[in-house]
């Protein structure tokens, strides 16, 4: 299990390169990444991209929905991953390139669950 979800997050960030060639990411600061800690509230399998909707603690005794882009739902399934792949309710670490325009939400380039750390800036 760990050998596949490590293999499966190195095949997406492989897999993200191509689209470059096709998307604009005009919208995202690739310069800069951040992580992300938060609930999954859904997790949408769609083409042509898939999305990720993330409560995120603001520090102020609530939630900030964040809503993350992934690559289509062909390109997830090519690197093993189904519709139920990821977990309403369950807790990741997303490192995104954020959006320009300071809005909630960015491009995913890689995750783990909460209970691994194993992510850093």
């Amino acid at each position: 299990m760990r050998k596949a979800f490590w293999f499966s997050l190195l095949a997406m960030t492989v897999a993200a390169a191509p689209a470059s060639a096709h998307h604009s990411f005009a919208l995202f600061d690739v310069n800069k990444t951040v992580s992300v800690e938060g609930r999954v509230s859904s997790f949408e399998w769609s083409n042509p991209h898939s999305w990720i909707k993330l409560q995120v603690a603001n520090g102020q005794n609530a939630t900030d929905e964040w809503l993350i882009e992934l690559p289509s739902a062909g390109s997830l399934a090519r690197e093993g991953w189904n519709k139920n792949y990821i977990k309403v309710g369950e807790r990741l670490i997303l490192r995104v390139n954020p959006l320009k325009d300071g809005r909630k939400g960015g491009s995913l380039q890689s995750f783990a669950p909460a209970n691994r750390p194993d992510i850093s800036e």
